[in-house]
């Protein structure tokens, strides 16, 4: 599997980058995990967007689907061309209603809810569980014939499951929206911290952890520096580096 960061930020992008979205590549197979806003300008520096196979979102909060809305348009003239046969897969959670019905447009897209389930998609099984967070919210977890396994955050409150469900896993991209001094102010937090990713990531035994979800006001070598006083091996999710798992 190769993974290719196309944004990394929440819960808006800076100048010139992007939301969340990851270009997930396996067996000339294109899966693109979430699409937020800046995603799919980002998507054709390395494919045309009629080569993607599938789209999985984790919730549908806009930093992480408002592109779905535009991406319909292309889609309904690459299917126009010929340049694509069949409509897209989406793999949403059924909830919020309202922002579900909003993604049906002309057919463009093949619509799949998940849940807190696991089934085999392009040779590959996925893995889901629910998350801590305002809306429905999946962690997925992506796994090799032969073991290898991704495993990306989508956005969360610290929970326990998290870190058997991160277990082993060669490559954990975990959302670090605060740091650890956010989480002391009283204010309602559904976001992780750096160091809480860091620490989830030493607890599962993850081989590399990538910070992602990070806020483009602030400065994020603060984020890096947090994480590696538990992880050392931690590193900021980069818009365009592409990652070998």
């Amino acid at each position: 599997m190769k993974l290719t960061i196309l944004g990394c930020h929440g819960p808006y992008p800076p100048a010139g980058g992007a939301c969340s979205g990851y270009l997930l590549e396996h067996e000339n197979n294109f899966i693109l995990l979430d699409c937020g806003n800046g995603v799919l300008s980002k998507l054709q520096y390395h494919i045309e967007i009629n080569r993607l196979t599938a789209v999985f979102v984790s919730h549908l909060h806009s930093d992480h689907m408002a592109d779905l809305l535009i991406m319909r348009y292309a889609l309904q003239i690459d299917l126009e061309q010929g340049k694509r046969s069949t409509a897209l897969k989406i793999f949403t959670p059924a909830e919020p209603a309202a922002e579900l019905e909003r993604l049906s447009y002309k057919e463009v897209y093949e619509i799949e809810t998940i849940e807190e389930n696991a089934f085999e998609f392009a040779s590959l099984k996925f893995s889901f569980t629910k998350t801590a967070h305002p809306v429905s919210c999946y962690a997925m977890r992506i796994e090799k014939p032969e073991g290898k396994a991704f495993v990306y955050s989508a956005d969360t409150a610290f929970f326990p499951g998290i870190i058997p469900f991160a277990e082993a896993a060669d490559l954990f991209l975990c959302e670090a929206n605060f740091l650890q001094a956010d989480l002391e102010a009283n204010i309602p937090h559904y976001h992780l911290s750096a160091s809480q990713a860091a620490g989830i990531a030493r607890e599962a035994g993850v081989q590399r952890l990538l910070l992602t979800h990070l806020p483009p006001h602030r400065k994020i070598g603060s984020y890096l520096a947090e994480a590696q006083t538990v992880f050392p091996k931690a590193a900021l999710a980069e818009e365009g580096k592409s990652y070998s798992i």
